[in-house]
Formats: structure tokens, C-alpha cells, sequence
């Protein structure tokens, strides 16, 4: 559904030197499996998520999408700032082409954000942006869900009712989620791929992911 052909990604640091995020990455995604990626602080796996939902291009090498391939979840920039939650929702339906009507009437209902909708997302709480980014991601649907960590936020009840609507929403559709915690990951992924040093190392399951990512980082916490 996802394909990586030969990708490669630098950036210049605030020092001058450039730091090589992805160097020649091949892989596929395959379909219908929810995938992990692993990997430490500054790996670059929110920029790996990017480059998935085209969001941000490679230097080299292409990225091939069959499907709806949603926006990444917890990625702050998916927000105008200046724009109220309902504009921005009603823009990002149009960008999927799904209608505008009953995107905002699912929103306003399950993201329980109430006059805060109509008011510019640059007032928002960081749990309310992410209560709005999840609203709007389960009001269109997606064939693949990209995921930047999973944040838990509201109260109990708000935290079950996402988790079972995100659930159901797997039943049929993929995940990739990016992660540091190996807990998050076992408890959605049932394959796995680590990013480390540029390069992505993909796992059949993800026990063996495990044990070579505590490896790496010198523990044995899983």
C-alpha cells in the first residue's frame, strides 16, 4: 500500500553540519498488517511519517501510495493556527474529498470540544488539538492510519471511547505507527521495523523487533 523506493533525507543543523535522517531506505508496507517503528530520540521517525503522507518530500528516491493515506496523527503542523477548529476540519475534508456536512457534524460530536470549535486552534491545549486531529481521523475514513505516538488525553470515559473507535476503525483499515515506547507498540503492531542510523530494518514479528531494539539501547525493559 506503501512503497519506499531508494529514499533518502538530510537536514542542516543549526551548526552547518548535514545529518542523514533516511540513507536509501527500500521498503514495502504491506497490507493489512499494523506496523511499528521503533527507534530512539532523533531517530527520525516523525520525519519518516511525514515523507509516508507526502506531507514533506525525500531528496532522493520516491514514495508510492495505493489508498487513502491519512494525515499523521499528532503531527501539530496539520493545523493552521489562525484558523478555528471547524475551518481547519472543513479544509482537510475537501482535501480528502469527503463531505464537508458530515466530517464537522462526526467532529463537534465526538471530539467534545464544544465553542472551542469555532475558536482559532492557536487557543487550543495540546490535548484539545489532539482530541480534534482524532476526531477528524476517524470522521473520514482511511485505508492507513500514520500515527506519530499514541498520547492518551481526556478523561477515562473520552480515552475508552477512542480507543474502541480506533479499534473498530483497524478492523479494516492499517496502521504504521512511530514509537519510542515498546509498550505502545505491542499493544497495536503485530510486525515491526526499527529506524536507526538511517537506515529502516524491517521484522516478520514483533517479539524479534524487540529484542534487537533493547539491544541497541542497552537494556532489557520491554
Amino acid at each position: 500500500m506503501i512503497t519506499l523506493r531508494h529514499v533518502s533525507k538530510r537536514y542542516r543543523g543549526q551548526d552547518g553540519a548535514s545529518k542523514e535522517v533516511l540513507r536509501n531506505v527500500s521498503m514495502a508496507f504491506p497490507r493489512g498488517r499494523n506496523v511499528g517503528i521503533l527507534g530512539a530520540n532523533g531517530a527520525g521517525k516523525s520525519t519518516l511519517l511525514r515523507l509516508l503522507a507526502g506531507s514533506e518530500l525525500p531528496d532522493e528516491g520516491e514514495v508510492e501510495r495505493h489508498g487513502r493515506v491519512s494525515f499523521p496523527l499528532g503531527f501539530n503542523a496539520t493545523w493552521h493556527p489562525d484558523l478555528s477548529g471547524r475551518e481547519n476540519v472543513s479544509f482537510l475534508a475537501r482535501v480528502y474529498g469527503a463531505p464537508v456536512a458530515r466530517v464537522l457534524d462526526f467532529v463537534a460530536d465526538f471530539a467534545e470540544l464544544g465553542h472551542y470549535l469555532d475558536m482559532p486552534v492557536a487557543t487550543y491545549s495540546a490535548g484539545m488539538s489532539a482530541k480534534l486531529a482524532f476526531g477528524v481521523s476517524l470522521a473520514i475514513d482511511f485505508d492507513v492510519y500514520l500515527v506519530d505516538e499514541i498520547t492518551e488525553v481526556g478523561d477515562a470515559r473520552f480515552r475508552a471511547k477512542s480507543a474502541a473507535a480506533f479499534q473498530a476503525r483497524l478492523a479494516h483499515s492499517s496502521l504504521i505507527l512511530v514509537s519510542h515506547n515498546t509498550h505502545t507498540i505491542r499493544k497495536f503492531c503485530d510486525c515491526c521495523a526499527i529506524l536507526e542510523g538511517g537506515r529502516l530494518h524491517p521484522f516478520d514479528t514483533v517479539d524479534e523487533a524487540m529484542q534487537c531494539y533493547l539491544e541497541l539501547m542497552g537494556t532489557t525493559d520491554a
